[in-house]
């Protein structure tokens, strides 16, 4: 592997479609030059259309497989996607903070698919509130804030700065401001206005940008550079077919 090419590990999904999950991941970190390991936290079998079923990965493996990878390299950045439990992700974002309490951790929340197959059931707040506190960066949609944090956009606790981390909240269904995305930092909120680009649909695009963010973070970009710079990403992606597969190129 190339010594000057950062390290960043995905943790998510295996989609045998390639259009999300650690394949999408992987083909991101790739266009950004940066080296990229995957492990996988469940099979599944799904196409671009329709999701079908999922098998997950025991946990003792993946914390494992961290370990391994941890006690070989030095990863700068963590993406996490698809996990069956708030368990689960306590477990991997402390394994990685015990090994490295420098790598960064990004989580895209993952809660159901397109075909509202349901992954992670979030039952207590509490726990996902310490767990997301040990997390740099969360890339939750409009859906997805809502069953994390109920009521939280009525609410103005963004805002408030009430949550304890980071977060981008993705603007597509941003029914005020389509496609725009909400940067929630410690002490301001910046706005990623979208372009011009005409933006078609695409299966995994949450899981594209979140690794495009992980990717710049690699790249010791700060996280706002990390986000607009990612969302340039997302749209040349969403840009690139009509499909619901896209192609990937910065």
């Amino acid at each position: 592997m190339s010594e000057d090419r950062p390290f960043a590990l995905t943790i998510a999904g295996l989609d045998p479609s390639g259009g999300a999950g650690i394949l999408a991941d992987i083909k991101t970190f790739e266009q950004h030059k940066v080296s990229g390991f995957a492990i996988s936290t469940a099979n599944t079998i799904q196409t671009e259309n329709k999701f079908y079923e999922i098998q997950w990965t025991d946990l003792s493996f993946v914390i494992r497989s961290i370990e391994t990878l941890f006690l070989n390299y030095k990863i700068s950045v963590v993406k996490i996607g698809i996990l069956p439990s708030l368990h689960d992700l306590n477990r991997i974002v402390s394994t990685v903070k015990l090994f490295s309490p420098s790598t960064k951790i990004v989580w895209d929340p993952v809660l159901k698919s397109t075909t509202k197959f349901e992954f992670l059931n979030i039952k207590d707040y509490l726990d996902l509130n310490k767990i997301i506190s040990k997390i740099d960066l969360i890339t939750p949609n409009y859906n997805e804030i809502e069953i994390l944090f109920p009521g939280i956009i009525s609410k103005d606790y963004l805002k408030e700065n009430k949550i304890s981390t980071n977060i981008l909240l993705k603007g597509g269904h941003n029914t005020s401001a389509l496609g725009t995305d909400l940067l929630f930092l410690k002490d301001k909120i910046v706005e990623l206005l979208p372009s011009n680009k005409i933006c078609f649909e695409k299966h995994g695009s949450g899981c594209v940008l979140s690794s495009a963010i992980a990717s710049n973070l690699a790249l010791d970009q700060t996280l706002t550079e990390a986000c607009k710079n990612a969302k340039n990403y997302i749209e040349n992606y969403l840009n690139s077919t009509s499909t619901l597969i896209g192609y990937h190129y910065v």
